[in-house]
Formats: C-alpha cells, sequence, structure tokens
C-alpha cells in the first residue's frame, strides 16, 4: 500500500521514552514522562513542513544528549565536530518552528534509550542512521511542497544534511573514502530518496508521541 493510498484517519504510533528536549529558549526535561501527546502534522505545505520539524527535533535532541553525556575518549575533534552538527539542527528545527508559526506540532517526546552513550560506535552508528534518513526524508518530500520559497530553504537543509552524513561516515571510517556508499547513492550518482511513510517507520522506535499523519492524503 502506498503512502497515499493510506486511510485519511492513519495514526501512525512513534513509540518512546523521552530525554531533554530545547524548545523555544527553554530546557524542559521530560525524563520518564509518559502523559500521551497527540500531534497531527497537518496539510499540504504545513504538514511537510511539520514533517520535517519532527525529524530535526529528534536530531536536535539525540544531538544534545551526545553533547551532554559525551562517550569516554571523545578526542577534541570529535566534540567540535559533533557540536557544530548539534547547533546546526537545533538552528532547522528552530527555523522550522518560527516559520511554522501557530501550525507546528508540539514538542516531541524521544526516546534514545537503544542508544548506548557511552559507546562511541552506538553513538556514531546511530547518527548515520539519522542523518541518511534525514537526506533521503528531504529528497522524498520535494516532491510534495507547493511554495517555491520553502522548496528552495528545504534545498538549503537537506545539503547540511547531506554534509552532516559525510563527516559522520568519516568519523566512523578515518583515513577512508566512505563518505558515501551504494547505499545512498545509486549507479548514476544520485542521492536516495524515502517515502514519507518509510522514514516515519524507521524513525518509530526513537519516538514515543502519538502523530497523526494526514499531510500527504
Amino acid at each position: 500500500m502506498s503512502y497515499h493510498s493510506m486511510s485519511r484517519r492513519h495514526v501512525l504510533k512513534w513509540t518512546g521514552a523521552a530525554a531533554t528536549v530545547a524548545v523555544a529558549g527553554t530546557v524542559l526535561p521530560n525524563f520518564g514522562i509518559t502523559a500521551a501527546l497527540a500531534a497531527d502534522l497537518g496539510e499540504g505545505d504545513v504538514g511537510v513542513l511539520n514533517y520535517a520539524y519532527a525529524l530535526e527535533q529528534l536530531e536536535a535532541a539525540f544531538y544534545t544528549m551526545v553533547i551532554d553525556s559525551p562517550y569516554p575518549g571523545m578526542s577534541d575533534d570529535e566534540k567540535s565536530w559533533l557540536t557544530d552538527i548539534r547547533d546546526h539542527e537545533v538552528a532547522h528545527r528552530d527555523f522550522l518552528k518560527e516559520a511554522l508559526g501557530e501550525g507546528a506540532i508540539p514538542a516531541l517526546e524521544v526516546d534514545f534509550s537503544a542508544v548506548d552513550f557511552a559507546s562511541r560506535d552506538s553513538v556514531l552508528g546511530t547518527a548515520q542512521v539519522f542523518e541518511d534518513l534525514g537526506v533521503a526524508a528531504y529528497n522524498g518530500a520535494g516532491k510534495l511542497i507547493v511554495n517555491p520559497d520553502y522548496l528552495l530553504q528545504a534545498g538549503r537543509i537537506v545539503s547540511v544534511e547531506a554534509r552532516h552524513a559525510a563527516a559522520i561516515r568519516d568519523m566512523l571510517n578515518m583515513n577512508s573514502v566512505a563518505f558515501a556508499g551504494d547505499d545512498v547513492v545509486d549507479e548514476n550518482g544520485l542521492d536516495g530518496a524515502k517515502e514519507p511513510a518509510d522514514v516515519l517507520k524507521a524513525a518509530d522506535p526513537f519516538i514515543k508521541t502519538e502523530v497523526t499523519a494526514m499531510a500527504f492524503m
């Protein structure tokens, strides 16, 4: 079944526990809180922007935890790179929230319990998943954006996400040329793209908030 043919009332349940998320300059500790939140992405361009906003919330929360709880042996260079990525993701999140205004979905509750923040491999492996997923998500959603101004900004964000993806791969494979592989770049040299349904499924283990996905029907 394609994403577009799903029932309009289809509900995507993202599961997880919580992390600390910065919202409008305030740090909100959500540790262990299980209060159910509901978020309707909306429709049209608002729905697409909320889709991107949800993913940027996830990435910003993840990298905030990485920097707040560095894995043992994190080098000064690694901390600098990961801090830059965190700052970019926070900026993306805040930019999209401001652009959406009152149409923005609530802050999402996240669950990184599957990530061992004391393990470099676990942290960077998860980062690679998030960055590759983010690039594919923007590539797949671009065709759904109507307003050319929004499309321009999405293109500027995805190019930064691609830089992140390459940096993380380089950190995982130092002194190699594995900045991209055939898992993300096809035989024509084109980056991969994923439909929203596939992206949301991949994000499912990391997000608790119940989200009504009506944006792309």
